[in-house]
């Protein structure tokens, strides 16, 4: 597998993004948001930080980065595309996921390990799963998930919540962690997998999410 880490200014999580997927032994490489094509590459990952510093809104200005086009392009083709955090952010900025990432419900930004439950275990980012229940960081100000019920609805319906917190971390509507597009190729969530991969550090819990994605 070939895949683009997009560097946005800003962007704090790239290099973190990097490294866990050539752990893994992905052909992982770093790409501007200013490049234009992201051709031969089958997978592409939006990471976390703060782009161009979220001074508009969280992924509002990324959005009309010269990337983004290439990626609404690669998500049409069935690529995959993974947003973490800021890159979820960008991504529902971009439209190419519903709803919106709000202002933390308690304002003030949360940096914990939180628990998480694995609500669709057949995702192409979850497939490897044997737990239902895993621990990931999370790091953010504005993360409140939210969309309106007719949406919340239908992303229920059709199994496109991934990744729901087990307590009420940021106030998300249903406690919504993360999501798919109807076709399942692209996924937005908040908590950090990247982090989550290394012994040494004290928590694997993001490993079966790489492992799912190349299996």
């Amino acid at each position: 597998m070939k895949a683009a880490v997009i560097q946005f200014p800003g962007s704090n999580c790239d290099l973190d993004m990097l490294n866990a997927l050539q752990l893994f032994g992905v052909e992982a490489q770093i790409v501007s948001h200013k490049a234009t094509s992201l051709a031969g590459y089958d997978a592409i990952f939006l990471p976390g930080g703060f782009s161009f510093g979220d001074y508009l809104r969280c992924g509002a200005i990324a959005r009309f980065s010269p990337i983004m086009t290439a990626v609404t392009t690669a998500a049409a083709a069935g690529k995959l595309i993974v947003g973490v955090c800021n890159g979820f952010q960008i991504l529902t900025e971009a439209g190419l996921l519903p709803g919106q990432l709000m202002m933390n419900e308690t304002p003030g930004f949360i940096c914990a390990e939180v628990p998480i439950t694995v609500i669709n275990q057949q995702s192409q980012f979850t497939n490897q799963y044997q737990q239902a229940t895993i621990t990931l960081p999370v790091a953010h100000g504005e993360g409140r998930y939210y969309a309106d019920e007719a949406t919340i609805a239908q992303l229920e319906a059709n199994h496109q919540v991934i990744f729901r917190y087990q307590t009420n971390v940021n106030g998300s509507a249903e406690q919504i962690a993360g999501i798919v597009n109807e076709k399942g190729n692209v996924l937005g969530m908040m908590p950090h997998p990247e982090r989550a991969v290394e012994a040494i550090i004290g928590n694997i819990d993001g490993q079966d999410f790489f492992r799912s994605i190349l299996n």
